[in-house]
């Protein structure tokens, strides 16, 4: 059988799978695939009469490659017929018959169809080289996929390896003793107070394993996310990892709207056994376990608040450090309250440009409006609530006639599910689902 000689085939192979951390049969798979490019390159440039071949003409031809004798061969599997209409895919029954007489109309053969050596052709020798850059690039995102899929959602430890625009370029690994891997901290997704120069080690949460053959990282990872902050309370606090506190609700700030107001994290915690305190187990001695959090984060505040089955006590506690007078739950079907507070707690309930209270209206889920006692008119804002829930009312039968119309198949109307009312909330069994909610 003929050959075409590929001279260093086999350090080239060793070389690549070193070079890129694939496994050898999978550098040999795409270097096979390049050069049946290759091969149908110089196949079209072979062909004189003008006439294209289709996608699946090739179907039937393989590269077999011959790593100890260093080279490469193109067999085609062809069938047996008594005339040949197509050379490629056919081969007549007395020619099979004068080295096989035992052959029959219908079977197939596989035949050497190697071209020559110097037939080959600079130009399929340039289409090989660049399908097989390609299909390199195709195997490693797909082992990076295979890698990091069930990782999502986890914290890794990443190495800052250079900058591109605005994100950092992070080296991050799966497990002991497994290559590194590229990530991107998109800017968004970065720490204001972070240091990101050259070599530098942080804690970040993989967000997403990106598919497809675009460019680029195809890890995105964050440090701005909520999961980094219950991750480092899960390593700090034994309680937390015994399950004996639990995090109900995280609401994090990483990257506030304005310079002049800093990273802040609002998180509720409880707990079911009656001995223990679960904001003291998150805090710690002296404070020592939330401080460990806090360094990680770069000096982010944090604070940390007891989850409430009680609406009033779970938004007066998500208010902390201010001291709530009273909350009012107005609406609570539109889960709207009025929380009333002294003047001297007006501006701490309310926090820098709004912070404290953003933060505490996305961890509970109510839209909260910060009042002064001394100025609250009830009667008033009791008459202006009522207005508007009847507003609401009169709204809905409208809503439902649209929807018993002829036409309601042509356009696709979303109704939020009911809001429980405030004596339906959630048993302390229940632990409700663990997401920044909007205000």
């Amino acid at each position: 059988m003929s050959m075409v000689a590929l001279p260093g085939l086999k350090d080239m192979i060793d070389g690549i799978s070193r070079e890129r951390n694939l496994p050898k049969h999978s550098v040999q798979a795409a270097l096979k695939e390049a050069l049946m490019k290759g091969y149908e390159r110089f196949r079209r440039t072979q062909r004189i009469d003008g006439d294209g071949f289709d996608e699946e003409y090739f179907n039937n031809f393989e590269v077999e490659l011959d790593v100890e004798e260093e080279g490469f061969r193109v067999l085609a599997t062809k069938t047996i017929v008594d005339e040949v209409d197509n050379s490629d895919h056919q081969i007549s029954l007395t020619e099979v018959q004068e080295v096989a007489p035992e052959a029959q109309t219908g079977d197939t053969v596989v035949l050497d169809v190697t071209p020559d050596q110097g037939d080959f052709g600079r130009m399929a020798a340039i289409q090989t080289k660049q399908v097989l850059a390609q299909k390199l690039r195709d195997q490693q995102r797909k082992l990076v996929q295979e890698e990091f899929q069930d990782l999502e959602g986890t914290i890794l430890q990443a190495r800052v390896l250079r900058f591109e625009r605005q994100s950092v370029i992070m080296a991050v690994v799966s497990g002991f003793g497994q290559p590194e891997v590229e990530a991107e901290l998109l800017k968004r997704d970065q720490l204001p107070n972070d240091n990101y120069r050259a070599n530098a080690t942080f804690r970040v949460y993989l967000k997403k394993v990106s598919e497809g053959s675009h460019r680029g990282p195809q890890l995105l990872v964050s440090r701005a996310d909520a999961g980094l902050v219950v991750y480092l309370f899960e390593n700090e606090v034994p309680e937390i990892q015994d399950d004996v506190v639990r995090i109900v609700a995280v609401a994090r700030e990483a990257n506030p709207p304005s310079r002049h107001v800093g990273p802040r994290t609002k998180i509720a915690v409880d707990t079911l056994e009656r001995d223990v305190d679960p904001v003291g187990a998150c805090i710690g001695a002296r404070g020592s376990r939330i401080q460990a959090v806090v360094n990680e984060l770069r000096g982010e505040k944090i604070d940390v608040i007891r989850w409430s089955p009680d609406p009033s006590t779970y938004i007066a506690n998500a208010l902390s450090p201010a001291r709530v007078d009273e909350v009012r739950l107005v609406d609570p079907e539109g889960r709207q309250a009025h929380v009333l507070v002294g003047e001297d707690q007006l501006s701490l309930a309310i926090g820098k440009e709004g912070q404290n209270v953003r933060l505490a209206a996305r961890l509970t889920g109510w839209k909260i409006d910060i009042k002064d006692s001394r100025k609250y008119d009830e009667a008033a804002e009791t008459e202006k609530i009522s207005a508007l829930i009847e507003a609401r009312r009169q709204s809905q039968p409208a809503m439902d006639e649209y929807d018993d119309e002829d036409d309601y198949e042509e356009e696709e109307v979303a109704i939020a599910p009911p809001v429980p009312e405030p004596e339906e909330e959630p048993e302390l069994e229940e632990e409700p689902e663990l997401e920044e909610q909007q205000v």
